[in-house]
């Protein structure tokens, strides 16, 4: 899939799968293919393979961190087992997407990746917002844990502009990298402390922020079923999924 693939397909289908055993996540890559190719007329299902947990406090950091469940910090090995998974996942045809957390491993893994999005808890960080303007995917920043959207918006005004920050080259030495800007942004509504905001008036209010910031995306809004949307609630996911389908039908062909 290319990338503008996704601002073509009306309903985007995002399955979360947080990786820790390569073997049952290709097992799940295999089923979720085989569903793929029966709904592609209507939905691009796109696997959410996230490497990298970040952390409120102290934890599982995720495969990349830990790829043998246990403490040996092995992060060569996680992220040489990571490209080999996305690997055999492209082999399926099947378009993965991830949370970009390090600001160094998109260099050994983005290649392989069509979409990435910006956690609530690191949209803020600059380093953040000027890895994502050097990512060739679109990429998509999420609201702030208390569900205001000034941080995302903020977020993706500093993305599409570009940057000169330190990085690493392709032989994993320190160098400037210079980035030209990422156009294909968009802010995720994840819902938070003070609830749901799914709800077409609270789409209504984000494209207004959107605007206002001078952004001129397309399809600027991307809704996360999950999260505060439903409470935590995995049971409520496709309420909240049916309800953004029915704002899209409506016209509101921005989401």
């Amino acid at each position: 899939y290319s990338v503008n693939t996704f601002w073509f397909i009306p309903t985007i289908l995002s399955l979360l799968l947080k990786i820790d055993r390569s073997d049952g996540g290709i097992e799940y890559a295999k089923k979720l293919s085989a569903i793929s190719k029966k709904v592609s007329d209507k939905i691009l299902i796109v696997m959410r393979v996230y490497f990298e947990k970040p952390r409120t406090s102290v934890g599982w950091k995720g495969m990349i961190n830990y790829p043998h469940l246990d403490n040996s910090k092995d992060i060569e090995g996680g992220i040489m087992k990571a490209r080999s998974f996305l690997l055999e996942v492209s082999k399926l045809g099947m378009p993965c997407a991830t949370e970009f957390l390090d600001p160094i491993v998109p260099q050994y893994i983005a290649d392989l990746v069509s979409w990435a999005a910006i956690g609530a808890r690191t949209t803020e960080s600059q380093t953040h917002r000027e890895m994502a303007s050097a990512l060739s995917m679109p990429v998509g920043f999420k609201n702030a844990t208390d569900g205001s959207y000034d941080a995302a918006v903020n977020a993706m005004l500093s993305a599409q502009a570009p940057h000169s920050f330190l990085g690493i080259d392709d032989d994993g030495r320190t160098a400037i990298v210079n980035s030209a800007g990422n156009r294909n942004l968009h802010l995720i509504l994840r819902g938070g402390k003070s609830g749901p905001n799914y709800s077409s008036e609270n789409v209504m209010e984000c494209r207004k922020r959107i605007r206002s910031g001078g952004l001129d995306n397309k399809r600027p809004v991307m809704v996360d079923c999950s999260h505060g949307n439903s409470n935590k609630d995995y049971t409520k996911q496709g309420i909240v999924f049916e309800n953004v389908v029915r704002q899209y039908l409506e016209g509101c062909t921005e989401i």
